[in-house]
């Protein structure tokens, strides 16, 4: 039976903290992956970076786009090229815990789970850590997802032998939690489990740092992608917020 797990980095620009992502997946205690970094036509270095470690190791896997693209059409390409059972994903300057694939392989097995994820920690530039445990549901579906992004993506995997191979929607922003709704329209459950296993770079200029950007993108997922009504897209975007702060 094929265990391996793909995982999926897109990478733009990514010279600052290529090498610290790929050393997180070469530290896995769980050995049986293949790594599809998917270039994005970067400008620095970090596909010399990048093609240092294939030298080294591999099942490391460089693929260069033609033409700059977004996130969403290179883990898409990604997902596409990847070989494994097992499809995650892990940003060019996240990371991941030495048991993360081990541990959550294991887990999927065990309880027959098709879509999973884990708690987190979020850091800095500088990678101070700079939150709490970010504690996840243990379990979701599709209408609790819809009033918030339980799913981080650094922390998700999907097993493609229980639903295919199932490709990000080709929106400008918030592709992963268009993905795990698509999911969730075709099983009951995720399952979370209630341990930290990666940590998520903040970057001073991203998205998830930018709190109305995020609710914009997240209107626009809900009348875009699942073709929502504007009150019903105003009420599920209300439901967001009203977590993101009850949370605080």
């Amino acid at each position: 039976m094929n265990n391996l797990v793909s995982i999926i980095t897109p990478s733009y620009n990514s010279s600052k903290f290529i090498s610290q992502t790929i050393e997180s997946a070469l530290s896995q205690t769980y050995t049986t992956w293949e790594m599809i970094i998917v270039d994005d036509v970067s400008s620095d270095n970090s596909n010399d970076i990048i093609e240092a470690y294939i030298k080294k190791d591999s099942r490391i896997k460089l693929i260069k786009l033609e033409e700059n693209s977004g996130p969403a059409i290179a883990r898409n390409i990604g997902i596409k090229k990847a070989s494994g059972r097992y499809i995650a994903f892990l940003d060019a300057d996240d990371l991941w815990m030495p048991e993360k694939l081990e541990k959550q392989v294991s887990f999927m097995k065990e309880k027959s789970v098709a879509l999973s994820y884990t708690e987190y920690v979020r850091i800095d530039e500088h990678s101070k850590i700079i939150s709490e445990i970010i504690e996840r549901p243990e379990k979701v579906n599709y209408q609790k997802m819809l009033k918030s992004n339980y799913i981080p993506c650094l922390t998700a995997i999907y097993d493609t032998n229980v639903l295919g191979k199932v490709y990000m929607p080709l929106i400008k922003k918030r592709q992963d939690y268009g993905l795990w709704l698509r999911i969730l329209r075709g099983i009951d459950i995720a399952y979370g489990m209630d341990e930290v296993l990666a940590t998520y770079r903040v970057m001073s200029n991203s998205v998830s740092s930018n709190k109305i950007d995020l609710l914009r993108y997240n209107y626009s997922l809900f009348r875009e992608h699942e073709k929502f009504s504007v009150v019903k897209s105003l009420y599920y975007l209300i439901w967001n917020i009203y977590i993101k702060v009850a949370k605080k």
